[in-house]
């Protein structure tokens, strides 16, 4: 359902446009109480097609656009996103190359974007040759059923934007694949990984909404996934360390009711985490929080650091996608998008920010090859979905992870006991996402 206002209530005092705001939440709610009258795209695209994307440039702090610093990042520039393609929007995961010029992006609606990032300088410029594309089933035909195409988060297991192998994993059914993918083609997949023990505990709305292939350090080969919020008896929200040479669960300490939305690899073996909050009477928020290798262990309650909070006095909106890339320079690139929920009150943004303390690592790392990521430098040894294959390849089925032969994968202090064997578990379609209104500001 798409809310028009006529010209005539353009031109409102300050009382009516309180009534406005009031209404127009009114309508937000509604929206997320019936995800149906959303404008998801009801048919899948049927081929890879081309499309235009406008971009306006936007500053983080509106109404100090001089302002970079944000908690302890570094703001490098972002652009409100705009194409007339009803099959744009949605992005609830992306990846980008080495270069930071290369981006893959997947949309909850069962599809894919690549594109160039083109910049000005430092900052986001816009994005150009960009293509749209259906993700594939079992079948070689585009995923139609709502329950069937509903992916979520996504993670490199080798490869690059352009071309290479993913692990994508879909909520209300809930499932992780490994998807092989071309220029113009996503999948079919070729099988999909057991769920570890308690993800039959999922919600059908509240899947696993980030995956993060970890590319360096002592876990190099592990997935780690977690699901949007699936609280364990204390509380805490379960996340698993899947393949690799430590599987396990794990819990990452809840802060304010904040939900997980998306995870990103970084250099050192950690991982960034991505959180965001929705309520009526405040709006919404996004957290980032950064977890350092060594909180990486199965059976670990984990907080990690807040690298950033921001309210919606902010240029934010629902963000849902994170993706780190390292520049030849040292630099930790961190890279959110926001999923527009396919609605005309949202926004599809995309952001940069550098982690400042990137630098100071880089000069410590070997001088060969300094031009190249530490993933570059892994990959011309052993690449993440080779680790796995070599760790568990007795498990078969050309999944590349699957069950650990030893017994204690379920981390007795975390999380509920053990439930058996990985299992898929299904759902009813139905999920409320947060919606909240948004216009497009130019920045500086």
């Amino acid at each position: 359902m798409r809310l028009w206002l006529p010209p005539t209530l353009l031109a409102i005092s300050r009382g009516a446009t309180r009534i406005l705001a009031a209404a127009s939440l009114a309508v937000v709610a509604t929206l997320i109480v019936v995800p149906a009258l959303a404008d998801k795209p009801e048919t899948a695209l049927d081929k890879t097609i081309s499309t235009t994307v406008s971009a306006i440039p936007i500053d983080f702090d509106r109404e100090h656009p001089e302002r970079k610093e944000f908690g302890k990042l570094i703001f490098r520039g972002g652009l409100n996103l705009f194409a007339k393609s009803i099959y744009f929007g949605g992005y609830s995961a992306l990846a980008l190359d080495p270069t930071g010029t290369k981006l893959l992006a997947i949309s909850d609606a069962g599809s894919w974007m690549k594109a160039d990032l083109d910049y000005n300088g430092r900052e986001l410029k816009g994005l150009g040759n960009v293509t749209l594309g259906p993700l594939l089933g079992q079948n070689g035909k585009p995923l139609l059923a709502d329950q069937e195409r509903d992916s979520e988060g996504m993670a490199l297991a080798s490869g690059t934007p352009e071309a290479g192998t993913a692990f994508i994993s879909f909520e209300r059914k809930h499932r992780i694949a490994r998807y092989p993918f071309t220029a113009d083609q996503f999948g079919p997949p070729s099988g999909t990984i057991p769920l570890p023990p308690g993800a039959k505990r999922m919600e059908a709305n509240r899947g696993i909404e980030a995956l993060a292939m970890i590319t360096a350090g002592r876990l190099k080969g592990t997935l780690v996934a977690f699901p949007e919020r699936l609280p364990d008896k204390n509380g805490n929200l379960t996340g698993w360390l899947i393949g690799g040479p430590s599987p396990g669960t794990i819990a990452l300490k809840p802060i304010e009711g904040f939900d997980i939305t998306d995870a990103a690899a970084l250099p050192d073996g950690g991982i960034v985490i991505l959180e965001r909050r929705f309520r009526y009477s405040e709006g919404i928020k996004m957290r980032i929080r950064r977890v350092s290798p060594a909180e990486l262990k199965p059976g670990a309650v984990i907080t990690g650091e807040v690298l950033l909070e921001a309210t919606d006095s902010l240029n934010i909106d629902n963000m849902e996608a994170i993706a780190v890339h390292r520049r030849a320079s040292g630099e930790t690139v961190l890279t959110l998008m926001s999923d527009d929920n396919f609605s005309p009150l949202q926004r599809t943004l995309i952001m940069q920010f550098t982690l400042p303390d990137a630098t100071a690592a880089a000069a410590s790392a070997p001088a060969a090859n300094e031009d190249r990521t530490p993933e570059h430098r892994a990959a011309a040894t052993t690449s993440p979905s080779e680790a796995v294959h070599g760790k568990l390849e007795r498990c078969g089925g050309g999944t590349g992870i699957c069950e650990p032969s030893h017994t204690d994968f379920g981390a007795g202090e975390v999380g509920p006991a053990r439930e058996g064997k990985y299992g898929e578990t299904a759902g009813a379609s139905g999920r409320p996402k947060p919606r909240r209104r948004g216009a497009s500001r130019s920045g500086a």
